[in-house]
């Protein structure tokens, strides 16, 4: 019993200092304003020539920002610490409603072959095919899109490999665990909802202007997330941290490294200089020859 105790404040102490850090970090870079560096006479390197410098730089911030946690940050993210204690404290009992062994081979099945969404081969795969495509097409924002997916894959991996390390939470299916964590187990957290939200959080907020691309990228994750859940590989804990980890790291990639597209800029400002702005304006009319006489209305941009 007394293991049983030191192992979940434990756990959920390293559990809540993550979600805070990802939450801090997330905060700073939403509520700061965008200050940019003015014109330099040296080209700025690309996004491919700081990429392993972009990884080190992410996970200094990481590891680190706990310790510059303010009073705002600590309401904010206390819910979902507290939420996380909640489903930890009833992740045994949620797991036995779906049946003890495993329930329906169908629902199984299912949720297997969905999660396979948020598999590392799959995420990668999605990232790796918009960087190409942005390349061949000289997309900039697909290219992005790939670039800082890819990188924020490899942040999430290194933060869950570390808390499955651990944590050593034992799957929802073994028999007869010795305690729910430090027991040579890799359940905590999942590392399919953190992939999957981790590369959709990238891509929303690259599309932020194409609502139907967001919803169809959360709606991807939250059905990897479930599938996690239903399919048995994972406690409803391990699903929801790892969804709050992957959203959090693929936020703050892309608020931290992502390069407006000048060229896209350039359509938005004719795109919005182009939309008719009518302005009446109103004149007398005369003619003493036809005789005319009145006010006449012209609308004009």
């Amino acid at each position: 019993m007394n293991r049983s105790c030191t192992a979940l404040v434990f756990t959920l102490f390293c559990t809540l200092a993550l979600l805070l850090t990802l939450g801090n970090i997330a905060n700073s870079q939403t509520s700061s304003p965008d200050v940019r560096p003015g014109p330099s006479p040296k080209p700025t390197p690309s996004l491919e020539k700081k990429f392993l410098r972009n990884i080190l730089h992410d996970q200094v911030d990481i590891w680190t920002s706990p310790f510059h946690m303010s009073r705002d940050d600590w309401k904010f993210w206390a819910p979902v610490g507290l939420t996380t204690a909640a489903l930890i404290a009833t992740d045994r009992e949620s797991a036995d409603k779906l049946g003890e062994n495993g329930g329906s081979d169908d629902r199984v099945r299912i949720s297997l072959g969905v999660s396979h969404l948020g598999a590392a081969y799959t995420t990668s795969g999605i990232a790796a095919t918009f960087y190409v495509v942005g390349v061949a097409k000289h997309d900039s924002r697909a290219r992005e899109t790939g670039i800082l997916s890819g990188e924020a894959l490899i942040d999430a991996g290194i933060v869950t490999t570390a808390l499955k390390e651990v944590t050593q939470r034992p799957r929802p299916l073994v028999p007869d665990p010795n305690d729910d964590f430090f027991d040579g187990g890799n359940s905590f957290p999942s590392g399919h909802a953190t992939n999957a939200w981790t590369l959709a959080t990238v891509i929303a907020n690259e599309y932020h202007d194409h609502k139907a691309i967001q919803v169809t990228a959360y709606a991807l994750a939250s059905a990897v997330s479930l599938s996690r859940y239903t399919g048995r590989a994972h406690f409803l804990s391990d699903v929801f941290v790892g969804s709050v980890i992957g959203y959090g790291i693929g936020r703050y990639v892309y608020k931290t490294h992502h390069v407006p597209d000048s060229g896209n800029e350039e359509r938005q400002i004719k795109s919005t200089s182009n939309r008719r702005k009518w302005i009446p304006s109103v004149a007398p009319l005369y003619s003493r020859k036809d005789r005319v006489y009145g006010v006449g209305l012209v609308w004009r941009n």
